[in-house]
């Protein structure tokens, strides 16, 4: 199925029923009254996160959604039925925008995860709400108001625990089928990868990571150049960075270079992102074929990038150097949990205490 990470919709609430004028009528009761119910309110609009979807693409079909109005009042003091709401299924990792205000609405992240978009009117009140000492026969009603209308913007952000980030062809997607059982499109040439990949790592039992293959990232991405920004938001969630770099590109370019590059797209798009726990992975090391010389090429790679995050020299094509990457990357998310449990556990304990 293709890839659709971005889609605009609208939606309508349903408006609320009008209310009624009515007067009660009976026999041997000349003067019964009013009776005119409530319209009932209209329906909403909400959106529901579902974790069986991986893609907008349905929208680019369906862009309108709209939720039932409410039913009229009636005689006889029977207020109007409420309009039925609209539930609109999308994956989880969606971000709501509204579009006329660029404010976002919501951000679901877990399945089953509900979020109301637009609200229905309200209904209308009837004559009986009217009656007074001084008027006994009130012949007004209010009607039921509108719906909510909006234009929203929805946007899937992938819900990765590593991003690979890295020049087209730096070996991104072969470190990914490497690694997991994740298939993407692997050629010896650029922008082979078009749309994000997931795989997931399975290190042991009970330990395993999600790793996104970002497409290829160029200078200029912040700005909309190559693949864009599109695919920028989604190192966003990520908690570790894997930055792939290959270890001689094809067309000569410098290794170096290609990283500064990079960085600066990412200051450029996010700046908290530069900081975010990035490690180096120098693919391709089988392009050299003296082991002397391959580390000192790697090591000149480490030392004008004056690195001090960790550092992997692997070949993602032969599988060599791959599980060590896997392996440290599952110690680093079992720290991270650990350190979780360790701030929780102390927090209960000072509520304990009372401090």
């Amino acid at each position: 199925m293709k890839f659709v990470d971005e889609a605009q919709i609208r939606v309508l609430a349903g408006d609320g029923g009008n209310g009624c004028v009515s007067f009660r009528r009976e026999k041997f009761i000349p003067f019964g009254g009013p009776d005119g119910g409530d319209g009932g309110d209209g329906g909403s609009v909400w959106l529901v996160a579902d974790e069986g979807l991986n893609t907008l693409v349905d929208f680019r079909h369906q862009r309108s959604f709209k939720a039932q109005r409410g039913q009229g009042g009636m005689g006889s003091q029977m207020y109007g039925k409420g309009g039925e709401d609209t539930e609109v299924r999308v994956p989880v990792g969606t971000v709501v925008t509204n579009v006329d205000t660029d404010e976002v609405i919501g951000d679901l992240t877990s399945h089953g995860q509900r979020l109301k978009v637009a609200q229905g009117g309200r209904g209308g009140l009837g004559n009986i709400h009217f009656k007074s000492s001084v008027n006994r026969a009130p012949r007004k009603s209010t009607p039921g108001t509108p719906g909510e209308v909006r234009d929203l913007k929805l946007e899937l952000r992938l819900l990765a625990d590593v991003g690979l980030l890295g020049f087209p062809n730096a070996g991104k997607s072969t470190f990914i089928r490497a690694v997991s059982a994740a298939t993407p499109r692997v050629a010896d040439y650029p922008f082979t990868t078009l749309h994000p990949n997931l795989g997931v790592v399975r290190v042991g039992t009970d330990q395993s990571f999600v790793i996104a293959d970002i497409p290829g990232i160029i200078e200029g991405a912040a700005e909309g150049a190559g693949l864009g920004i599109q695919f920028l938001r989604h190192v966003s969630r990520t908690s570790l960075l894997l930055h792939v770099v290959d270890i001689q590109p094809i067309d000569g370019s410098d290794p170096v270079e290609q990283v500064r590059t990079i960085e600066t797209e990412l200051e450029r798009f996010d700046g908290e992102l530069v900081g975010r726990p990035r490690w180096l992975v120098i693919n391709k090391s089988d392009v050299f074929s003296d082991e002397a010389e391959l580390q000192a090429v790697a090591q000149d790679i480490v030392t004008r990038l004056d690195w001090k995050a960790p550092w992997f020299l692997v070949s993602a094509a032969g599988q060599v150097g791959t599980w060590d990457v896997c392996l440290k990357v599952q110690q680093f998310f079992d720290a991270e949990r650990a350190a979780m449990r360790d701030r929780t556990e102390a927090a209960d304990d000072v509520r304990m205490r009372g401090d």
